[in-house]
């Protein structure tokens, strides 16, 4: 009976740390941007994200937020931020697709569904990596690598996260027993 229970933990094993994986990626995401609401930055001075802009004005002596308008002004393009949200916020959306046909792939032991989570993995880190960079692009004038907080760390972790998943489900690559369902037909 032990020798049957370690023998199911042995061939589940790879397939559980890769849901873990998703699921890590998922929480990170979420953290950064729902939780966080997406801001990079959040210091008492300068606070940058997807859908804030605000930086200290010494005349007012406080934080002073910026509207669109006023960010075409100040030389952030409004197209690159909406391309960033698109790209982040779009990573978040096709990450949540990925554990169902993982587990479809898993029960019906179909290469079909392995490949579509392949493929929602891969464009998901695609999104989140040209995200960031069009963001970054936009804000590098008032950013420093200092200036990030934990919204950043998680969201370069998932991206970390999503090309370990894509490493690992290449390497080991879900096995159809069978081509088709019907072989003489």
């Amino acid at each position: 009976m032990a020798a049957e229970a370690r023998w199911w933990w042995a061939s589940h094993l790879p397939f559980l740390g890769t849901l873990s994986l998703v699921a890590a990626v998922i929480s990170l995401l979420f953290y950064a941007l729902l939780w966080k609401a997406g801001n990079l930055t959040e210091l008492p001075h300068l606070k940058i994200g997807f859908y804030n802009f605000c930086l200290w004005n010494e005349v007012s002596d406080s934080l002073q937020c910026f509207q669109s308008s006023e960010l075409k002004a100040l030389g952030v393009s409004q197209l690159g931020l909406g391309l960033a949200r698109l790209g982040v916020y779009g990573a978040l959306v096709l990450i949540l697709f990925v554990p169902l046909p993982l587990l479809l792939a898993r029960c019906n032991k179909s290469k079909g569904e392995w490949q579509l989570a392949m493929i929602f993995l891969v464009t998901s880190s695609v999104l989140l990596a040209m995200g960031l960079a069009v963001f970054f692009t936009c804000t590098w004038r008032w950013l420093q690598l200092s200036f990030l907080g934990p919204a950043f760390l998680a969201l370069g972790i998932a991206q970390v996260l999503l090309i370990l998943l894509l490493v690992i489900m290449a390497a080991f690559p879900q096995r159809a027993e069978k081509e088709s369902k019907c072989e003489n037909c």
